[in-house]
């Protein structure tokens, strides 16, 4: 890990980003493109996300190579995907450039801003930060926003605005918000995860301490009330500290939540246990009952009128690959959501048993061999509201396949908790069982943070 590092974005003129099609990589090259810099950057493969870069100016190469370092560069930025014998990073190195990671580059970008709003969180951080976004946009605070998906108002992940407010994602992994300078901190749940990186739940609990520790006296965080591990992080917080949340006592709680048959959520929001508001979400699912919770006490603490904040996340209907509409074939309706760990698989499946649907399908790709290894009991506890479940290969992202664990055990397991569990090795398989088994009125759900959602397009299309 690259440790906490500063430097003046305003010296440098000429960046690459190794990673550069990534959804934060590209976000933070849009906004160096804006101000006037010369940008470049690789990817292993081309991207709508590289397109429109190229579109603005980038100088864009598909696949790393030695030759993209050029000599007139003075910044190097790279992903945290990359490994170390990246032949562009060697590059950098030999050629004495500046080289500093992601998330140190996104903290010394949030240090140009008045004030920034960092959204944290084991799960729910673009969903949160999308509704935020929407609640936002609009409004005289004019933020820079950055965002971990695509959202239609802002038109895709990234809002370039004033001076004065930044909005951004919080990612753990790596200790990377350990980087970070936020005025406004949120904390939606610390749960374990990134176990190849971390040892165990008490590590990301400190991690987390550490990002409270850097909100100066006269910011605020505010996290979920409801949750202990999250508590725990505050608990020697220096700076204001504001709660959300349903079952316990919150400067922000709500209450008497529920849902009809279209999946919107209708729930009484209680500030300070004292003014009472209504609110309607146009999204289903308790899981984003907490996350607008956090969204709108964001909004408040930003200094908006609690009515106008209500009035807006109205508006918010979903961030793409977060329990996102694709369609329908054959009267079955298709959904596509992001989650890849248990207690995001769980949430999800709840949200869509409020839908007015027969059988749901979930069609789930396990997301890196250590998560799916690390947490297989949690996985295979998680599907009990799914009717049918097909279990794609793992998908590898970042790592490399050691034989250890494979998505039929996980199918194995499932089928012992009594959960009608099947494997398939391939997409196209996949498209067919479902068109030839599913029946009128089912619901098919794809999720995982691969490309698991391929398949419902596929479905989609025919």
């Amino acid at each position: 890990m690259m440790n906490s590092v500063d430097i003046n974005i305003d010296d440098y003129s000429n960046v690459h980003f190794i990673g550069l099609g990534g959804i934060s990589m590209s976000a933070l090259a849009e906004i160096l493109i804006d101000k006037g810099v010369k940008v470049s950057g690789s990817d292993s493969k081309d991207s709508a996300i590289l397109q429109k870069l190229k579109s603005k100016g980038a100088n864009v190469y598909i696949g790393h190579k030695a030759e993209n370092i050029k000599d007139d560069l003075d910044l190097i930025v790279y992903t945290d995907a990359i490994s170390a014998d990246n032949p562009e990073f060697l590059e950098a190195k030999n050629k004495s450039i500046m080289i500093i990671d992601r998330g140190n580059f996104l903290g010394q970008l949030m240090r140009r801003y008045k004030n920034s709003i960092a959204i944290s969180g084991t799960h729910g951080k673009t969903t949160t930060t999308g509704m935020l976004s929407t609640i936002l946009h609009d409004t005289d605070l004019d933020p820079t926003i950055l965002l971990g998906g695509q959202l239609d108002c802002i038109n895709g992940n990234v809002r370039i605005g004033g001076n004065d407010l930044i909005l951004t994602e919080a990612c753990e992994y790596k200790r990377n918000i350990l980087k970070f300078h936020a005025t406004i901190g949120v904390i939606l749940n610390v749960e374990a995860d990134h176990l190849d990186y971390y040892k165990d739940l008490g590590e990301i609990v400190e991690t987390f301490k550490g990002f409270v520790d850097k909100i100066p006296k006269d910011g605020i965080v505010i996290v979920n009330g409801d949750d202990p591990s999250a508590l725990e992080t505050v608990e020697n917080a220096v700076c204001q500290v504001l709660t959300f949340g349903i079952d316990c006592d919150s400067t922000y709680k709500a209450s008497d939540v529920t849902f009809n048959q279209a999946g919107v959520s209708f729930f009484n929001l209680t500030v300070n246990s004292n003014k009472t508001y209504p609110v309607v979400l146009n999204v289903t699912g308790m899981h984003n009952v907490y996350n607008a919770i956090a969204a709108i006490a964001s909004a408040h603490a930003s200094g908006l009128e609690m009515e106008d904040v209500i009035a807006r996340i109205a508006d918010y209907n979903g961030t793409h690959r977060r329990l996102e509409s694709k369609g329908s074939f054959k009267d079955v309706r298709v959904i596509d959501d992001y989650a890849h760990h248990p207690t995001e698989i769980l949430a999800a499946l709840k949200a869509v048993k409020n839908l007015d649907v027969n059988d749901i399908w979930c069609i789930f790709q396990p997301h890196t061999y250590t998560r799916t290894k690390s947490l297989l009991k949690e996985f295979s506890e998680s599907f009990s509201n799914a009717d049918k479940v097909i279990v794609c290969d793992i998908y590898a992202a970042r790592e490399k396949d050691t034989g250890e664990i494979h998505s039929k055990q996980l199918v194995n397991l499932l089928k012992e908790n009594n959960v009608d569990a099947m494997y398939f090795e391939s997409f196209e398989e996949i498209k067919d069982y479902i068109k030839e088994n599913i029946k009128s009125g089912d619901l098919v759900l794809t999720m995982g943070a691969g490309d698991v959602y391929t398949i419902g397009e596929m479905l989609v299309e025919q």
